[in-house]
């Protein structure tokens, strides 16, 4: 398959991931059954089926699921210049503007296109799987239908909306606001403490209602803001000094950052980013930098 597009469809149970999480290819996200509540950079969604988000690349992004509840859903992940060749040999490149705002919400009760989204997942997910299919083949048709599913969801995000935020609760909207806090004051020194006195909550509160919107705890949401950063820098800026990305990352020296960092990639930074920029020299289309 593709190794710049993957699918997924009506997959179930919990993914089991411990962490925040982002990656540099777009997703587009369609939730159709169980309890599930979506962290997505600093909003937090109560997803309904039928909801399809929409993420850019290396927005950190995890649901926070329900014990012993259902799970399903659908997804695809892609790298915006896999499929821009085929969008602007038909004039049709503004179909990515939907990603711009980071990560969008659409939801809908057009059931016949969300059904039309519905089946050209399924249809990708056959496509992928196929034993049948050349891989020249599969990419193509893999390609085709990546289009095919970008003009239904730019459809539904005309004819519907791609709502509006609402809070369902005020701990949501404190959780968010903890959010907004952290992605703004990431790359210097704070502690609960800080939060708390800027936002006029009760320290433990802070904690506490954070942990209960989310599923994670604040510290775990600081430093994969910080990994996210760091990991930016070091493909953007190729000639800033490891310890000054460190320091521009909000980690507390170069050692920490570099312990981190390998701890979560599996590489040290200095090796991540040699890596890095050597892929993008020789052209491959998924290495362009992205905040």
């Amino acid at each position: 398959m593709d190794h710049v597009l993957s699918v997924k469809y009506r997959i179930d149970g919990n993914p089991k991931l411990n962490q925040f999480h982002s990656h540099e290819d777009f997703e587009i996200f369609m939730f159709h059954e169980g309890v599930c509540r979506y962290f997505v950079n600093n909003q937090i969604y109560d997803l309904e089926p039928g909801d399809i988000l929409l993420i850019s690349g290396l927005v950190l992004h995890r649901p926070n699921i329900l014990e012993g509840t259902s799970y399903i859903r659908s997804h695809v992940h892609f790298h915006p210049d896999s499929i821009l060749r085929t969008l602007e040999a038909v004039k049709a490149e503004k179909l990515l503007d939907m990603f711009q705002n980071q990560h969008c919400l659409i939801r809908s009760d057009n059931s016949a296109v969300l059904h039309s989204v519905d089946s050209v997942f399924n249809r990708m997910s056959e496509v992928s799987l196929s034993h049948t299919y050349k891989q020249a083949e599969k990419e193509w048709e893999l390609h085709f239908l990546l289009a095919q599913l970008l003009v239904q969801i730019s459809h539904l995000s005309r004819t519907d909306e791609a709502i509006q935020h609402v809070h369902s609760s005020i701990k949501m909207e404190h959780a968010e606001k903890i959010a907004v806090y952290i992605q703004e004051n990431f790359s210097s020194y704070f502690t609960i403490a800080d939060i708390a006195d800027h936002l006029c909550f009760h320290k433990s509160y802070v904690s506490h209602v954070f942990k209960e919107m989310t599923g994670y705890t604040i510290m775990e949401y600081v430093m994969h803001t910080r990994l996210r950063h760091a990991r930016y820098l070091l493909e953007a800026k190729a000639k800033m000094p490891i310890e000054e990305v460190a320091y521009e990352s909000g980690f507390e020296n170069a050692s920490h950052f570099s312990r981190y960092f390998k701890g979560k990639l599996g590489i040290s930074p200095k090796e991540y980013r040699k890596k890095r920029l050597e892929i993008f020299q020789i052209g491959h289309p998924s290495t362009r930098p992205r905040v």
